[in-house]
């Protein structure tokens, strides 16, 4: 018998009055995974996680977090998840330490200053403890966000942007944490516009866009999907022709041209020499996790548009 997901939605739908955010969207994360949730800008991506978290239902289909339905045992599902929202939203009559105290409360636990102690180790946020979070920084108050989701501990996390905004120094110490946590049993979703961290940190990656899931796959077997050899060029003037079909335009004149190996390099310089396209940059490289994100977007566009 399958072990229970961590998270698992089933044909879930979700509509507004001018608009559908999810449409049909199915996927299982399983326990103890450091799963990747990527997409544009209104792909649905937080409104899947508001619909795992409870806070929005889906108009059909079904989620459960690990067995519990999220509708019909709405308890049992919210408190085996801790959710990192984008939003910055905080009490402004408190310190850290007794927002961190009221979200305990929450959840029903007493005396639990050890474990926000350790957490606020963990997040270089003792010195803050007194501090109200109304005099903290922006970076600061999002690490307030990830504490408060974290006290319960739930062997569930869900990071909707968790580093937008914040300092190299935050983002490093964060990631230390989580891995941490991952290791320690807990699964991880994580949505990031940054895709070098999801790249090195998911081990399984979804892809949405438009209210769709366009991708669904373990990370390296997405970026086996690419040729080895990227080649990124600057150019000056149109596209050359025989690039069309092999080249992702990017804007600003830049394009990624996919070679089957570098010793396909010097053919594409040669088509934007006879087109007469200037070459301002040009860069060799490996195929990347942006890469087959820029890739999987304009395929989909391209078959929406046929």
């Amino acid at each position: 018998m399958p072990a229970v997901a961590a998270i698992e939605a089933t044909d879930v739908v979700k509509r507004y009055p001018r608009v559908t955010a999810l449409d049909g969207v199915s996927l299982r994360v399983e326990q103890g995974e450091f799963f990747g949730l990527l997409g544009p800008n209104g792909a649905g991506k937080t409104t899947l996680i508001s619909t795992v978290a409870g806070l929005a239902r889906a108009s059909s289909g079904r989620v459960t977090v690990l067995g519990h339905d999220v509708v019909s045992e709405y308890r049992a599902a919210r408190s085996r998840i801790g959710v990192v929202p984008q939003e910055l939203v905080f009490d402004p009559f408190f310190s850290v330490r007794e927002t961190l105290r009221f979200q305990s409360g929450y959840f029903g636990l007493r005396r639990n200053d050890d474990w926000i102690d350790e957490v606020m180790a963990n997040l270089d946020l003792t010195g803050k403890a007194d501090a109200n979070m109304r005099t903290l920084s922006g970076g600061m108050k999002r690490r307030v966000l990830v504490a408060q989701a974290l006290v319960h501990r739930p062997p569930v996390i869900i990071l909707d942007e968790p580093t937008a905004g914040v300092d190299v120094e935050l983002r490093q110490g964060l990631w230390a944490f989580i891995r941490r946590l991952n290791r320690a049993g807990h699964t991880i979703v994580l949505t990031t516009h940054y895709l070098e961290e999801a790249q090195q940190l998911c081990g399984r990656i979804g892809m949405l866009k438009g209210g769709r899931l366009i991708a669904l796959d373990r990370t390296q077997a997405l970026l086996s999907r690419l040729a080895d050899v990227q080649v990124r060029l600057r150019l000056r003037g149109a596209l050359p022709p025989a690039l069309h079909g092999r080249a992702v335009e990017q804007g600003d004149g830049r394009v990624r041209v996919r070679v089957a190996s570098a010793a396909e390099v010097e053919g594409v310089l040669a088509a934007c020499r006879e087109a007469g396209a200037g070459i301002e940059e040009v860069e060799v490289g490996h195929a990347d996790l942006e890469d087959v994100f820029m890739q999987l977007m304009a395929s989909d566009r391209e078959q929406a548009a046929a």
